[in-house]
C-alpha cells in the first residue's frame, strides 16, 4: 500500500490574508482617529478651563478695586503667555453690571468657534463672567 502525502487545509490562500491585514488596518485607524479627536477636544476644554479661571480673577480683582487698568493689564499679559493670542476685556453694561471677557484663538477644528459677546471675531473662543461693582 502506497501512502499519499498529500497536505489537507493547505494553509491561508491569499485573499483571506488580503481581508485580515484590511480590518486589522481599518481598525487600527479608526482608534488612531479617535485618540487624536481626544487631544484635541481636551486641549480646548484645558483652555476653556484655564480662561475661566482668568475671567474669575478678573472678576474678582476688579470688584475690590477701584482702579481696573492695572488688574485688566495684569490678566491681559498673563492670558496672552498661557493661551494662543489670548486676550482679556472688561465690557460695562450700565447699572454697575460688568462682563470680564477672556478671549483666545480657537484651534483648527471642524466645528466652529463660539462667542456670544459681538465684537470677539469669528474665529475666536470667548468666555464670559458677568459681575457687579
Amino acid at each position: 500500500m502506497k501512502c499519499s502525502s498529500r497536505r489537507v487545509g493547505g494553509g491561508d490562500s491569499l485573499i483571506e490574508v488580503l481581508i485580515a491585514v484590511s480590518l486589522t488596518a481599518i481598525t487600527a485607524l479608526g482608534i488612531i482617529g479617535s485618540q487624536l479627536w481626544l487631544a484635541r477636544n481636551e486641549r480646548s476644554l484645558m483652555a476653556r478651563e484655564l480662561a475661566t479661571s482668568i475671567a474669575d480673577s478678573v472678576a474678582e480683582g476688579i470688584r475690590y478695586d477701584t482702579d481696573r487698568d492695572p488688574v485688566v493689564a495684569q490678566w491681559r499679559t498673563r492670558a496672552a503667555a498661557l493661551l494662543p493670542d489670548g486676550d482679556v476685556d472688561v465690557l460695562d453694561r450700565g447699572d454697575g453690571l460688568h462682563i470680564a471677557v477672556v478671549k483666545w484663538r480657537a484651534p483648527v477644528s471642524g466645528g466652529e468657534a463660539s462667542c456670544a459677546e459681538p465684537g470677539v471675531g469669528a474665529t475666536l473662543d470667548c468666555v464670559a463672567v458677568a459681575f457687579a461693582r
